[in-house]
């Protein structure tokens, strides 16, 4: 694992498949809502964005039209990296989560393992897991391996192990914390994974995301440790106690101030692309 690097990349989770739009109006579902507030992010410090998409009633769907579409129009009007989600829905399939890749984003997500997710069960079998691996290789597609569980760090040590590195050579996983089922949203669980990443390939780089509540702790931790953030209304809907969250941007903004006191500013887009291996986008 790298040490305390000079900036800190800032991912923004806006949507997810969870949140209904009924009970949460800031919630941005069309492709108008999505592209305004991936500028807002960029503009507060946001680097990456973690896209999960709706249909016209508001619901989870992994149409790839619709995914291409969205790919297209963030990069036409934003230098945010593109990062789709292969996770979907937990009653998503495992062939329509693999067809994601072929909207083309720049990263996507990769989950390590099966867990518990509130009353369900996010399901992620090893060859599934193999598949999308391998995929985005072949494809050039740089993933973002999403860790629910301490275990789950010891599946992408064998995965990496037998498949070989990413699309890229850069490692970068993202410590999900904080969900029901998974593993707490605490400092001593942080502390955990991150002596767990000393077990990967040489400069493997994480954020993390604390779920809810486990936001600030979260936050804080993964800065003290170097890591890097990850914020969004697909996490947490609250900004502080009895405060719901105004917006995307409003996370991003306390992510950003946090990350300056750390004296790790936010990293700009470019700056994110070399840190994970990603090749500028054409016409950049």
């Amino acid at each position: 694992m790298s040490g305390m690097g000079p900036g800190t990349l800032i991912t923004v989770a806006p949507t997810g498949a969870e949140v209904d739009k009924a009970k949460v109006p800031a919630l941005p579902v069309t492709l108008d809502e999505l592209i305004a507030t991936a500028k807002d992010c960029r503009a507060a410090g946001a680097a990456v964005i973690h896209v999960h998409i709706r249909d016209d009633e508001t619901r989870p769907t992994l149409d790839l039209t619709r995914l291409r579409d969205t790919v297209a129009a963030l990069r036409s009007t934003t230098d945010l990296v593109v990062q789709l989600s292969t996770g979907g829905a937990v009653s998503d399939s495992e062939a329509d989560r693999l067809r994601v890749l072929d909207a083309a984003p720049e990263m996507a997500s990769c989950t390590m393992g099966t867990v518990n997710f509130g009353e369900d069960v996010f399901v992620n079998r090893w060859e599934f897991i193999v598949a999308l691996h391998t995929r985005m290789q072949e494809l050039g597609v740089v993933p973002e391996y999403e860790i629910f569980d301490l275990g789950h760090l010891w599946s992408l040590e064998r995965l990496l192990d037998r498949y070989g590195l990413p699309h890229g050579g850069h490692v970068h996983v993202d410590l999900v914390m904080g969900v029901p089922g998974g593993m707490p949203g605490t400092p001593e669980a942080l502390i955990a994974c991150a002596s767990a990443l000393r077990h990967l390939p040489e400069g493997t780089t994480f954020s993390a995301t604390g779920i809810g509540r486990t936001t600030l702790p979260v936050m804080l931790a993964s800065l003290s440790a170097g890591g890097h953030l990850r914020v969004g209304m697909e996490d947490t809907l609250s900004y502080a106690h009895r405060q719901p969250v105004e917006s995307n941007a409003q996370l991003v903004r306390r992510a950003a101030e946090l990350a300056r006191l750390a004296q790790r500013p936010p990293l700009s887009p470019d700056q994110a692309r070399e840190l994970l291996g990603i090749s500028a986008p054409a016409g950049r």
